[in-house]
């Protein structure tokens, strides 16, 4: 990981080098049109403030749980104790990219969406909320943190949603053997590049002809830049936008030219 000082440095460079977020030059139909249509898209919808009113609930809820730490794929899990409060204030997607998420999905209207990384449920309930005629898979593995999500769709009127409990090499193959085809995903798990490429690849195996694929975090540490690269130079990828703080992946064999962009967000 990073240093904050880091990072800082990274993000100075990504603001001053990115393109201006407002489409002029791109020569790229789908990226012009995601930066016109969802990126600017400042409407405010009726679901912002009912979910956010949950993350402010988080962000005061000082109850300790037991959260399993599963590393990169391990078998071996490691309890520790954490506040409600903390995690939230530390791990949840901020406002302004949960929002994101949401406009994606309500634009491009997915009908099967995969999440990898449930923690609190507030970026679960703003895909959920986009299309409220798809069905969400969100997977998380630490048991205490998925039932306070649970709760949350609960709170928030989510029913388009099941939540997977348990390490992701136990859920994901059996969520693939039934649900074999997703067209969206949002990967935020294990931050390291093996795991992560490792999730690409079993992405990839199960989606549709025309997918988008977006992972969390690309810039946090030089592992996750390695998984980025790789990700951006595989054969089956064809768009790249990178927001710095997220990655978003287009997988669609009607683009035949393959183009990366780095857009100010």
């Amino acid at each position: 990981m990073y240093s904050t000082f880091q990072l800082a440095k990274k993000y100075l460079r990504y603001y001053f080098t990115a393109s201006n977020g407002k489409g002029h030059g791109t020569h790229s139909p789908f990226v012009f049109d995601f930066i016109t249509h969802v990126l600017n898209d400042k409407k405010k919808y009726a679901c912002y403030d009912t979910i956010e009113v949950v993350r402010q609930q988080l962000k005061q809820d000082a109850t300790i749980i037991e959260v399993q730490d599963f590393g990169a794929g391990s078998a071996v899990i490691k309890p520790n104790k954490r506040v409600v409060k903390a995690i939230a204030k530390s791990s949840l997607k901020s406002p302004k990219f949960a929002q994101l998420l949401f406009r994606m999905v309500q634009y491009y209207q997915p009908k099967s969406i995969l999440e990898l990384g449930t923690s609190f449920g507030i970026t679960t309930a703003y895909l959920a909320s986009g299309n409220a005629a798809s069905k969400v898979y969100t997977c998380e593995g630490a048991q205490q943190i998925a039932a306070i999500a649970q709760h949350n769709f609960n709170q928030v009127g989510i029913q388009n949603c099941t939540l997977l409990k348990g390490d992701f090499a136990q859920t994901l193959p059996a969520l693939f053997s039934i649900v074999n085809q997703f067209d969206f995903a949002f990967v935020d798990g294990n931050h390291r590049k093996e795991p992560t490429l490792q999730y690409f690849n079993q992405l990839l195996a199960h989606s549709t002809g025309k997918a988008i694929l977006i992972f969390d975090d690309i810039h946090w540490s030089s592992e996750m830049e390695a998984a980025w690269l790789a990700i951006q130079n595989h054969p089956s990828v064809t768009v790249t936008i990178d927001l710095f703080f997220i990655g978003i992946v287009c997988i669609n064999s009607d683009i035949k030219l393959k183009q990366h962009f780095v857009v100010r967000y």
